[in-house]
């Protein structure tokens, strides 16, 4: 931020201190407004607010071979090392369940597909070799991160006569305090902690304290 945008904020502040209650609070709900649908556009272009591009999630492990048959590491039931599952001829049941013949359990079982460890290629014994491949559902949906979480639902704004906020609360505030700092956590209960990429979600921009001043600005030559 230029030291000239500093100065026009230190006027604004006093700008603001010179009007009437009920005006300040209607001024402060139209810039948290306008803010927030700021912070969420920048987020569905992938970038950080001074401009460079979010850094790419990791890539994930190329699709199962073998329609009928897949192999992955899966939470053990009671605790420890995941465990190998090779399951043949399996499908896909209500949900992301998959359910099929657990090889080396010898039984039917079912798999919460977001509870995967981690894919693994199909033992050659195993492989289908007329079969297809399984591809995680919603997959170009997925390239843009955070689409959920920008939404009005999880990114609030709140104001009153003394000022607004733009943020997130509860279970989306953890989430994204991970991704806007860059810290550890686990992707799911049994899985290693991981660290995660720096991604700023929330930052006022140069061009969005400027919009606010606008607003300032054009509130005052109004009233």
């Amino acid at each position: 931020m230029t030291d000239d945008l500093a100065e026009l904020e230190r006027i604004a502040g006093a700008l603001l201190r010179s009007l009437s209650s009920s005006q300040r609070r209607s001024l402060m709900r139209a810039m948290a407004k306008e803010l927030a649908a700021g912070q969420r556009a920048r987020i569905a272009a992938q970038q950080q607010p001074d401009g460079a591009a979010f850094t790419p999630r990791k890539s994930k492990a190329p699709p199962i071979s073998g329609r009928g048959t897949a192999c992955f590491l899966y939470p053990a039931s009671g605790g420890g090392e995941p465990r190998r599952v090779i399951m043949k001829s399996f499908t896909w049941s209500t949900g992301r369940m998959m359910t099929g013949f657990d090889i080396e359990a010898g039984a039917i079982r079912s798999f919460d597909f977001d509870k995967v460890v981690k894919w693994l290629p199909v033992p050659e014994q195993y492989r289908n070799a007329g079969g297809g491949t399984l591809r995680r559902r919603g997959g170009l949906r997925r390239k843009a991160m955070f689409r959920h979480l920008a939404t009005a639902r999880f990114l609030r704004a709140q104001a009153d006569d003394q000022g607004f906020w733009v943020g997130f609360t509860g279970k989306a505030a953890q989430v994204a305090s991970i991704h806007q700092y860059g810290l550890r956590d686990r992707p799911s209960l049994r899985a290693k902690a991981m660290s995660y990429a720096k991604r700023a979600l929330l930052g006022a921009t140069s061009a969005e304290s400027e919009r606010m001043l606008d607003m300032l600005y054009k509130h005052l030559a109004e009233i």
